[in-house]
């Protein structure tokens, strides 16, 4: 599989992570797995046919989907033909482009999205980058800066915070933490900061330069001990730690 990324227009960057196209490969049916990264995707389906939702579902030629918020990890199949391309939203920033009740109707799914709020594709595949920040600055409506706030200040401080202390942090209460995380990213605070914690810790595994033991690696990052750790980063990855 061959993945690429852009960054969106400077006015976009606080709402939109990145632009993405992942191409197939030209000589074999490629497995991809998708890990948890706490943002809400949407995907145009540019090129042939090809399965995710560890092969529940189809993505559909010239069709949108809408990928909610992943709380594990997910595997998809890309052939020869495949060519996907992905605007991924920062966390709590996707209602800042479209009105939706509430994420959390959606987490861990992948849901065909409404064409008459998607990109077009056709203009998509000849402007590329300039047609998507023309359209996506032209959505962009009033973010919740509180809450974009309050995800900075989690991913700071790399998931290390209690929930109780998050919300006196920044005036608020754990109840209206509560609801709005699960309208604005899908999750509740608790497994937001949760999944940030793994998204910090996976990286120090992957590359243990120092040779680090898993027990200190856990005791570094917040888990209780190394069995604590093993079965998060199980969760969110599907492999073992020793196996990454």
């Amino acid at each position: 599989m061959a993945y690429r990324q852009y960054n969106p227009h400077p006015a976009l960057a606080d709402y939109i992570d990145a632009y993405w196209i992942a191409t197939g490969d030209a000589n074999k049916i490629q497995t991809e797995k998708i890990l948890p990264d706490g943002c809400v995707d949407i995907i145009l389906n540019l090129g042939a046919d090809c399965r995710a939702e560890n092969g529940s579902l189809t993505l559909q030629n010239e069709k949108t989907y809408l990928v909610g918020t992943m709380t594990r990890f997910k595997e998809s199949s890309l052939n020869p033909e495949s060519e996907l391309l992905g605007i991924r939203f920062k966390p709590a920033a996707f209602l800042s482009f479209y009105k939706f009740a509430s994420l959390h109707e959606i987490t861990d799914q992948t849901l065909e999205f409404d064409e008459a709020l998607s990109p077009d594709l056709k203009k998509t595949k000849t402007d590329g980058r300039i047609y998507l920040d023309q359209f996506f600055l032209a959505k962009l409506g009033k973010p919740n800066n509180q809450l974009l706030n309050i995800v900075t200040d989690i991913q700071n401080h790399k998931g290390l915070m209690n929930v109780g202390l998050l919300a006196e942090r920044h005036c608020t209460t754990v109840r209206q933490l509560e609801r709005n995380f699960k309208q604005y990213i899908g999750v509740s605070p608790k497994e937001f900061l949760n999944l940030v914690r793994y998204q910090c810790t996976l990286p120090l595994i992957q590359n243990n330069n120092l040779g680090q033991n898993l027990a200190q690696i856990a005791f570094d990052c917040g888990y209780y001990d190394h069995a604590h750790l093993t079965n998060e980063i199980k969760k969110y990855t599907g492999e073992a730690p020793t196996k990454l």
